[in-house]
């Protein structure tokens, strides 16, 4: 029985040059899947009020290097593949944590600094994470045709976005600054279990690829 991969998707024949050279390249999935799965892990933690908000700032290494830079390396290496889907997953994603690192780090003390009103803030976050929302709900319809794993991970994020959203476009800033946003929380604990998804599936990916048998099961579709 040939392992799985979980994230890709039936796609159409490449030309023979082309699959040479993607067939000589690790996949790139369990990659892509893990840095995504261990910053939203750590941001999901922060997002349930165990940590408490002013500990955020720790995210932003992972953000950068892990969550953006790792998985749009591998949305690259998909692309490489002939992964329409992983290629357009991981560069996206990997996009979103670099510019959630610029976000915090740069846009939001440059808007303070400004003196910009600070629910107008909340709510950029919040059209912000609408955005992420949308995208995420219809790549769910195309994660249709992966396994069912990755399926997961996709309809969990969705949730977890829209439960984000909301939070933010109905935060003020005694709820910001006491980080008691029912719907913030309940996102955190949805990115908790998306992160869990995740993982498995990137476990799933590197394990069925060394062991060479499906060892774990990703549900093929």
């Amino acid at each position: 029985m040939s392992h799985q991969d979980p994230v890709s998707p039936p796609t159409p024949s490449p030309s023979r040059a082309a699959s040479t050279w993607g067939s000589s390249i690790a996949d790139p999935g369990p990659l892509g899947l893990a840095g995504f799965a261990g910053t939203t892990f750590f941001l999901s933690v922060v997002n349930t009020n165990m940590l408490g908000t002013t500990v955020q700032g720790t995210v932003l290494g992972l953000a950068l290097f892990y969550g953006g830079l790792a998985q749009l390396l591998a949305g690259m290496w998909e692309f490489t593949k002939g992964n329409t889907f992983g290629a357009l997953a991981f560069s996206s994603f990997g996009a979103f944590w670099m510019s959630f690192w610029y976000l915090i780090n740069h846009v939001v003390p440059a808007e303070l600094a400004a003196k910009a009103s600070a629910p107008d803030i909340l709510h950029s976050i919040g059209l912000y994470l609408l955005v992420w929302s949308i995208f995420t709900a219809y790549m769910t319809v195309a994660a249709l045709r992966t396994t069912g794993a990755v399926l997961a991970v996709f309809v969990l994020l969705t949730l977890t976005f829209i439960a984000l959203t909301i939070g933010f476009f109905g935060e003020s800033v005694a709820d910001f600054e006491a980080n008691s946003n029912v719907w913030i929380h309940i996102g955190g604990w949805l990115g908790i279990i998306t992160a869990l998804a995740a993982w498995y599936a990137s476990f799933a990916g590197v394990t069925n690829a060394t062991f060479k048998r499906v060892v774990l099961p990703v549900m093929p579709r």
